[in-house]
């Protein structure tokens, strides 16, 4: 027994090494909630959402990309960052106060999103080692400008193959953290068959690194029923073994996303089976016309819940 243990872990630390995951055990109820902010240019401030002290709570800024508007249509800066949330409403001193009167609060920034200008952004890249040079120091000057604590993977559209995504966005996480400019990282997929090979590449890799999913459920149909979102739920706990996979919905005004009540029902039922790690919404932005209800809904839910990151 001695020895074979030796044996496990010195195969576990050579797996790390190579940043090959190693699957944990299935995270169990907590209290993270986390909120988009800043890409709807509606002028919501940080101090708008109503904040549970009882939850761990994360601002993601939304978006910095690394495309440039100085062409028409914008194209690909090859790592080379600009920021696209509403900077001159979500401002370095802003993060600072938000962070000073809450202690519970951290403020990410969330990279690469859906579009920009309405055209398609997609993760494009002249060379891995270049990209990654680029993407390091031009978000680290960001993070760093902007006090910020993590960074959140939202690309959704791809010009690279998924070895590819998963080697940039794994040496750019870990630099960053062995850098000590961030302390936690997620990423965002969803139910996309193209989007899914990308992001379990990169789990498959470099999953040590990342420490939360961030699953656009609300990304499922209109028609999705309670039983159906635990179902989908547990398909992803498969998809990305030993992570700690968010809930989430959105507040935005559409009717092709899962119903907000439906998604809040599942989070019940997942916190029920011990499951609920946490909840993120798409975004404050929406929220704010309708006085942040969900919000605080959300957070009432997960305020019981253990802490801990």
């Amino acid at each position: 027994m001695g020895c074979s243990k030796r044996i496990a872990l010195v195969l576990v630390a050579a797996l790390v090494a190579l940043h090959v995951h190693v699957p944990m055990a299935t995270a169990a109820n907590s209290n993270l909630f986390r909120d988009y902010i800043g890409a709807i240019f509606n002028g919501v401030k940080f101090t708008d959402v109503p904040i549970n002290p009882r939850v761990r709570f994360d601002y993601i800024l939304a978006f910095v990309i690394d495309y440039t508007t100085a062409t028409e249509p914008p194209t690909p800066t090859n790592g080379q960052f600009n920021i696209f949330w509403q900077d001159s409403v979500l401002t370095a001193s802003a993060v600072a106060a938000i962070k000073q009167s809450n202690p519970n609060v951290r403020v990410a920034v969330s990279i690469g999103g859906a579009t920009v200008n309405d055209r398609p952004v997609f993760f494009n890249i002249t060379s891995v080692d270049s990209w990654v040079q680029n993407a390091v120091s031009s978000l680290t000057t960001i993070i760093q400008k902007y006090n910020l604590d993590g960074i959140d993977i939202d690309y959704e559209q791809f010009q690279a193959d998924p070895a590819t995504f998963a080697e940039c966005i794994g040496r750019l996480v870990t630099t960053l953290k062995s850098n000590g400019v961030i302390s936690f990282a997620s990423i965002a997929p969803f139910d996309n068959a193209d989007v899914q090979r990308h992001y379990q590449a990169l789990w498959a890799t470099y999953g040590s690194v990342i420490d939360y999913v961030n699953f656009q459920f609300y990304a499922y149909g209109a028609s999705t029923t309670e039983a159906q979102y635990v179902d989908f739920f547990n398909q992803q706990l498969v998809n990305y073994p030993g992570g700690n996979i968010l809930a989430s919905f959105t507040t935005a005004p559409t009717t092709t996303s899962v119903p907000i009540n439906t998604s809040l029902s599942a989070c019940q039922t997942l916190q029920s089976q011990g499951k609920l790690y946490g909840i993120f919404i798409w975004a404050a932005d929406h929220s704010r016309s309708q006085g942040f209800k969900y919000d605080t809904q959300a957070q009432a839910l997960l305020a019981n819940a253990p802490a801990g990151y």
